[in-house]
């Protein structure tokens, strides 16, 4: 039986993640970064595909988690009929060895005695490799090495015994004791790192986490969930190259049982910009520095040669392929690592790049030598590709089609242009860009709107929630008739249980078999759409419900079924984060005009 999704909880060093289960088990880590492979997968199988659990042998005993403040410390405190004691799991953040990664898990003794079990199974190379185990230390100091081809593992700090493929052990508590074990993960071919010290390790972390959200701009109701969120979204950025992945997993379903399963470790440049730009909103202006420096390594050389998404590092290559190694959450197959969706061509890619750039420049951030080259680069191509179909933003699997959020986004990327030449006083083609602008907007006037409403795309009148990102961008105003009309619409075709979906997959459109549950980030941008149109009691009403969707560490997931009140697809979702961001900012905002 899977656990429910949410109940995992991240743990991050910002090059990579763990996910803890509300039972004190690692189902999936996949070292030294988010996309490589497994080392813990039973996320996508079971115990069998690799887990590290520590949790009391006393069967009923009860846990309550939190974070330790702005950082991503879990601490699980579990209440026993023995006693009560705690366990803090972490990811060490500072360091300078890029080769190694490191998981603490210590346990503090608070009340009474508790036993706590551990059973370790390591299955690298997303359970297709069997290490070889063998012990090492002394009896003072344990130590359990594991190597399977290009990887290896030592765990320190707890005296385990072999069990079968299993290593199990146990360790007695008592109060103010502590009792510590640390996983480092490192390349085989390498030595073997030395032991952590982990007070100073835990200093460090603590400090580094908590640095960077002082940094971070109050939010007034919501400011609890914001400041998570953005946490969150750091989490999910790589500290190294300033990659911003779409979220911490691969292939967690959006049809339970189905083939709507996709790997999100990966930088969307539209998630990307878009984080960004909440980023931006609570002056975290470096965070933009750093990923204009990627976005311009990214996507060095033929514009045309532009990809919608790349490898945290700037990697082109994607392919997509099946593990059958691992079955799936749930039985949801296939498992899929690559994306085939980074070959697509996504009209709306440029704007939200171009969207985001500028209002780095509206914050502050000082063009770099090349990142202007960049952008014109950028529109050049998108001229040549006026009268190109695309898949539009939700990846589509069907026919490309002239989508009217992708036509939109295209009009908001010429639109960047000229203001970057009109307000900054950047070199650049601006009449060529405004002739551009212009019959983006007649087509858009004339075909992308049907009986008084926004439409999905030209060639029909289905509903599309991308469309209620139109008055983001600057296309018209929030109360403009058209908005209110498509709203209405929306509202009528897409609600599923109060919460929206992203288009009717009855369609066909996507070209896949089955369907899914509302999504979670179309959702944030209603509330966006309410709070700019005076509505701020549905605003504040679908706002509450969905920030109350966070699981108790308030991590989201892609979509939410209402029916069975539990979260679902991958986890935890950048998108998902960053509509809240964006709604809670909007419902600040329109506080502020009420006031």
């Amino acid at each position: 039986m899977s656990v429910p999704i949410e109940d995992y909880a991240l743990l991050s060093d910002c090059r990579t993640a763990a996910l803890v289960s509300r039972e004190g088990s690692i189902d999936w880590f996949c070292p030294p970064r988010l996309d490589a492979a497994s080392v813990f997968g039973a996320l996508l199988g079971d115990a069998e595909h690799g887990c590290w659990s520590l949790r009391p042998t006393d069967p009923d005993a009860v846990a309550t988690r939190r974070y330790d403040g702005e950082t991503f410390t879990l601490v699980t405190r579990w209440e026993t009929d023995g006693g009560v004691a705690e366990v803090r799991d972490w990811m060490p953040v500072a360091g300078d060895r890029p080769e190694r990664t490191d998981i603490v898990r210590e346990i503090i003794g608070v009340s009474g005695e508790v036993e706590f079990a551990h059973e370790l199974r390591l299955r690298f190379d997303y359970a297709r490799a069997l290490p070889w185990v063998h012990q090492s230390g002394t009896t003072d100091a344990p130590e359990l090495t594991a190597v399977a081809g290009p990887d290896a593992v030592v765990v320190r700090g707890a005296a385990l015994r072999p069990h079968g493929h299993v290593h199990v052990g146990s360790t007695t508590i008592a109060p103010g004791e502590r009792a510590a074990m640390t996983l480092t993960w490192h390349p085989s071919f390498l030595s073997v790192p030395d032991s952590l010290d982990l007070r100073v390790a835990d200093l460090r972390t603590r400090d580094w986490w908590q640095e960077w959200a002082a940094g971070i701009a109050p939010d007034g109701r919501y400011d609890d969930a914001v400041r998570r969120s953005l946490l969150i979204l750091r989490a999910l950025t790589n500290r190294d190259t300033g990659g911003i992945a779409a979220a911490a997993t691969t292939s967690l379903p959006e049809d339970f049982g189905g083939e709507r399963n996709w790997d999100y470790r990966y930088v969307w440049l539209r998630d990307a910009a878009l984080t960004l730009e909440a980023l931006l909103g609570h002056g975290l202006i470096d965070a933009a520095w750093h990923w204009r420096d990627w976005l311009v390594r990214a996507v060095a050389g033929d514009p045309a040669d532009a990809q919608i998404m790349y490898g945290l590092a700037g990697e082109r290559d994607l392919t997509e392929h099946t593990l059958l190694s691992l079955p799936g959450y749930e039985g949801s197959a296939p498992v899929r690592v690559g994306n085939g969706a980074s070959v697509q061509y996504q009209a709306d890619v440029v704007g939200e790049v171009m969207v985001t750039l500028g209002a780095a420049r509206r914050a502050g951030l000082a063009e770099s030598h090349r990142s202007w080259a960049v952008e014109r680069a950028l529109l050049k191509h998108a001229e040549s590709q006026l009268d190109r179909p695309d898949n539009g933003l939700w990846e589509i699997r069907g026919e490309p089609r002239m989508f009217t959020h992708s036509r939109v986004m295209m009009w908001a990327a010429f639109d960047r242009g000229i203001r970057g030449v009109e307000d900054f006083g950047l070199p650049g083609h601006v009449e060529r860009w405004r002739a551009a602008r212009d019959r983006l907007r007649a087509e858009i006037d004339a075909h992308g709107v049907h009986d008084g409403a926004f439409v999905q795309h030209a060639e029909t009148d289905e509903m599309d929630a991308s469309l209620l990102l139109i008055p983001q961008v600057g296309y018209c105003a929030a109360d403009d008739p058209r908005m209110l009309a498509t709203v209405a619409r929306i509202e009528q075709t897409l609600m599923r249980d109060g919460l929206l979906m992203r288009y009717r997959t009855a369609s066909g459109v996507d070209g896949l078999a089955g369907a899914e549950h509302p999504f979670l980030a179309c959702s944030f941008w209603l509330v966006e759409q309410y709070a700019a149109t005076g509505r701020l009691d549905d605003a504040r009403a679908l706002m509450d419900r969905l920030c109350a969707f966070r699981n108790d560490v308030g991590m989201l997931s892609e979509e939410y079924d209402p029916v069975g009140a539990r979260q679902v697809g991958n986890i935890p979702q950048a998108f998902s984060h960053l509509a809240l961001v964006r709604a809670a900012d909007a419902l600040a905002a329109a506080a502020q005009r009420e006031r």
